[in-house]
């Protein structure tokens, strides 16, 4: 497919601490062109993306390489921008690529054409990304047979674009760390983000009940009602978490079994307080960028599990398991079928609007996703 261009985005280098970051891959490629402009001056990356992210972002156009034996040509078609995704431009994720690189962990692209020894994909078959770091925010690009596997084109698109993270994580967390049964309780803080909502709808299709809490917000009649129309049992706001209203609302429902913390902090303190003996809390998120600190009567006379858990490392765990990552994912994507899991609430942003998504996808209390539709 010699001739054929994508676009991507480039996120200008910059001098810092830690990391420069450009969002355009460097591919063996027979044309390849790079526009490297560098930002002077004694900024943050986070400031830089907080106030200049316009000087600091553009479109990239460049050739692609062509498609080789084992590799498969992949145009995107929808990509969503995660925190995740940001957590990485600021050089504060687990994973930093190689410089430069695309940006994006998560999406969905559908296969144009494939090499002479693929044997897994043929044209039209949709596919998203198997591990982070592959980079989404682009028109096209050509990969590995292995880097990607694919899903039903019978789902929605941004059921599909956001199915590899959030829904896989909430999956994960609801089913590998307590044997949860119908009317069991799971508490989690967060409940709006993406991973919260796809628990609530999980659980719900489980018949286990879940406590959710939410920061207070202007809006937060409207959030309630939203979460409860997908299956949340309970919705309350942070504070309910250190009042007496916790004692009533237990009278009906069980103590959880498990906690689900994506924020940190306070709030992850207090929900330890309200496990079950013998509960387990998960951490998968740290919204507050506060540390998760454990009263040392949870531990004595609860005897509460305190983990972690990383979507990311448990695929690469489970790398050599086929059937592991595709029978979690063909679950998914029956309650998709079944209209039990859905996609959160969506903004459709062209590519030439990158900038609007990211400035959108960084304010407080944002109530949907961005997706760049490709």
């Amino acid at each position: 497919m010699a001739g054929f261009t994508g676009s991507c985005f480039l996120c200008f280098k910059m001098k810092v601490s830690r990391i420069a970051w450009l969002l355009c891959k460097r591919t063996e490629v027979r044309r390849h062109t790079v526009c490297r402009t560098f930002i002077s001056g004694s900024t943050t990356l986070q400031q830089q993306l907080s106030s200049a992210r316009g000087s600091i972002c553009r479109l990239e156009s460049m050739e692609l390489p062509s498609v080789g034996a084992k590799s498969v040509l992949v145009k995107l078609l929808a990509a969503p921008i995660n925190p995740s995704d940001i957590n990485m431009i600021q050089g504060s994720y687990a994973i930093l690529p190689d410089l430069p690189a695309v940006g994006g962990n998560e999406g969905v692209g559908q296969i144009l054409e494939v090499g002479s020894q693929v044997k897994a994909l043929r044209p039209g078959d949709w596919v998203i990304p198997r591990d982070a770091g592959l980079g989404t925010w682009r028109t096209a690009a050509v990969l590995a047979e292995n880097d990607v596997i694919s899903l039903p084109n019978d789902i929605p698109l941004f059921s599909a674009a956001t199915l590899g993270v959030n829904p896989c994580t909430a999956f994960r967390m609801l089913s590998d760390f307590e044997e949860l049964k119908p009317g069991d309780t799971v508490i989690q803080n967060a409940a709006n983000s993406g991973v919260g909502q796809a628990v609530i709808q999980i659980a719900a299709a489980r018949g286990i009940q879940t406590i959710n809490v939410v920061r207070d917000r202007p809006d937060l009649t409207q959030l309630i009602d939203r979460l409860k129309a997908m299956g949340a049992s309970h919705v309350i706001k942070e504070e309910t978490l250190r009042r007496h209203e916790m004692k009533e609302l237990f009278k009906t429902c069980r103590r959880p079994k498990l906690a689900l913390n994506g924020v940190g902090g306070k709030s992850a303190t207090e929900l330890l307080r309200h496990l079950q003996v013998g509960g387990s809390m998960v951490t998968y998120g740290g919204m507050a960028k506060q540390p998760v600190t454990v009263p040392v009567s949870a531990l004595i006379f609860k005897n509460v599990t305190v983990k972690g858990f990383w979507v990311t490392q448990w695929k690469r765990t489970h790398s050599q398991d086929e059937g592991a990552l595709r029978g979690m994912l063909d679950e998914l994507c029956s309650l998709i079928r079944q209209g039990k899991l859905t996609a959160p609430a969506c903004s459709e942003v062209g590519l030439q609007d990158f900038r609007k998504a990211l400035d959108t996808a960084m304010q407080p209390f944002t109530s949907a996703k961005q997706v760049l539709v490709l």
